[in-house]
């Protein structure tokens, strides 16, 4: 097995300042430039050079945030992540999910998976309509955060789409998704994955960020201005088909707030029809 290559961290770490200068100058193909440096003294991408990149319009737009990445920024950000996410951002999401189970008169459940599940909110919003609860997310500091609230019955530190390839603990009679597709760009591996840890007739629930059509500009994805996948509801809808979901609603919802401005997305509620 090759030896992986030390990162020079000092180096690293100019060479991302140097890099963000140039993007906050507004020199953007400066700043491209800067971040491949970046990404050559860190090919694993912990400061998520690819995807500022594509946020600035240029290089290739990455199938998903890189793994690394994703997890170096929620664990930096565990402590906190409730009091900025819930007090600062806004961000209710699961409580929205619940919300739309209730109006819907879907429940109770017996097996849920969280993905994404971070310091637990989402296993806290619906704890008590659901018999055991599955969570697991990239970030370790996160998964430590909810072990601590006794809100799970398993939790691990997983991504994802590994985790449902690989999984042996469902099928699971619902499955939520808050804030992941946001560091998702191409869909379909997750939501084939969910199905095939999908109960018939489960309900898959998960949240997701857009833009205006004039800025995606027919595109299934893109990187948005604050280096998360926006996605389009066409495409949303053509990846649940495929991968046998019906949706049962698909709402318009403030997400979160950025910069004091309300962040655009959809609450999706699908369920599990025909094995793909």
């Amino acid at each position: 097995m090759a030896k992986k290559k030390k990162i020079d961290e000092k180096a690293l770490a100019d060479a991302y300042n140097e890099a963000l200068a140039l993007e906050k100058a507004g020199k953007i193909e400066e700043a491209a430039a800067a971040y491949q440096k970046v990404l050559s003294l860190d090919p694993e991408d912990h400061g998520g050079a690819a995807v500022r990149i594509a946020s600035m319009g240029l290089g290739d737009v990455p199938p998903k945030a890189p793994d690394a990445y994703v997890a170096t920024l929620f664990d930096q950000h565990a402590e906190a992540f409730e009091s900025i996410l819930v007090d600062q951002l806004e961000y209710c999401v699961p409580m929205l999910v619940r919300q739309r189970i209730q109006a819907l008169g879907l429940g109770p459940f017996s097996k849920l998976l969280d993905l994404g599940c971070g310091t637990g909110l989402t296993g806290g919003a619906l704890r008590d309509i659901v018999g055991n609860i599955t969570g697991l997310d990239i970030s370790e500091n996160m998964v430590e955060i909810a072990h601590e609230k006794e809100l799970y019955e398993t939790l691990y530190v997983a991504e994802a789409a590994d985790y449902l390839e690989d999984n042996e603990d469902g099928p699971f009679d619902i499955v939520t998704a808050t804030d992941v597709l946001p560091y998702i760009g191409f869909l379909e591996e997750l939501f084939f994955g969910v199905a095939d840890n999908a109960e018939p007739g489960g309900l898959f629930i998960f949240s997701s960020e857009t833009l205006p059509d004039e800025m995606l500009q027919g595109r299934d994805f893109m990187v948005g201005p604050h280096q998360r996948f926006a996605h389009a509801e066409a495409y949303v809808r053509r990846a649940l088909g495929a991968a046998g979901f019906d949706v049962l609603e698909l709402g318009d919802i403030t997400v979160r707030l950025e910069d004091g401005e309300p962040i655009a997305g959809h609450l999706v509620v699908a369920k599990m029809t025909t094995r793909p």
